[in-house]
């Protein structure tokens, strides 16, 4: 597992990071880190590795967007002194071109995203151990669907700069894509993006498998 003894592991995104994490820093009991995916991830690492002493904060805030993440990223990253940094974002990058076309002033054009994702990477490296970066994902089968078709573009634009900037890679569209053969998208949420708690489970498994989580080590 890549996550050294010590190590302080800094979640940050939209609202499936966020999920009712505490304000101003979600870090401390279970509830603080929210109830999704990053609460499964850290419930996880100190049930089975508790002796690495691993802390996890969450820094997600619904409703953002790449440009948000980039307006916080001095206090809600830099300053928290995190040896990893994970970033799952572009969810709403995408999803305010389809649900509020007319408001252009809302829209993270993939360019933009690229560019900002991008910087925000390569400021950030020098200063931690490692980054993970998560592609964003829309829970839906059919990847002819228009809002399917652009969010795998914008992952492609995070496979992409995690291979070009050394960073680990978590493809959660893959993982959803996955559980989709079997499941139809609303059983794992209402609105194909807001994950419920078997959807949340498939992000952290997704994210564990890829740092090396031993399922099966035993104490």
């Amino acid at each position: 597992m890549i996550l050294e003894k010590g190590s302080k592991l800094l979640f940050i995104g939209d609202s499936i990071t966020d999920c009712d994490r505490t304000k101003p820093v979600g870090e401390g009991f279970s509830d603080d880190l929210g109830k999704g995916y990053v609460a499964f991830v850290e419930g996880l690492l100190r049930s089975v590795y508790p002796e690495r002493q691993i802390r996890v904060v969450n820094m997600g805030t619904s409703g953002h967007t790449v440009r948000d993440l980039q307006a916080r990223w001095p206090t809600d990253v830099i300053s928290q002194k995190p040896d990893w940094v994970s970033i799952m974002i572009g969810i709403n990058d995408v999803w305010r071109q389809f649900d509020s076309p007319f408001h252009k002033e809302k829209h993270v054009y993939i360019d933009e995203y690229e560019k900002t994702l991008r910087q925000l990477v390569t400021e950030t490296k020098p200063f931690v151990t490692g980054i993970i970066l998560m592609t964003p994902f829309f829970i839906e089968s059919n990847k002819n669907d228009p809002m399917r078709r652009m969010m795998d573009q914008y992952g492609h634009v995070v496979k992409r700069l995690a291979k070009e900037t050394d960073c680990l890679l978590i493809d959660t569209q893959a993982a959803f894509d996955q559980v989709l053969k079997t499941l139809h998208s609303t059983s794992l949420a209402w609105d194909r993006v807001h994950p419920d708690t078997a959807g949340h489970m498939v992000i952290a498994r997704a994210f564990l498998n890829q740092i090396g989580f031993d399922w099966k080590k035993s104490f």
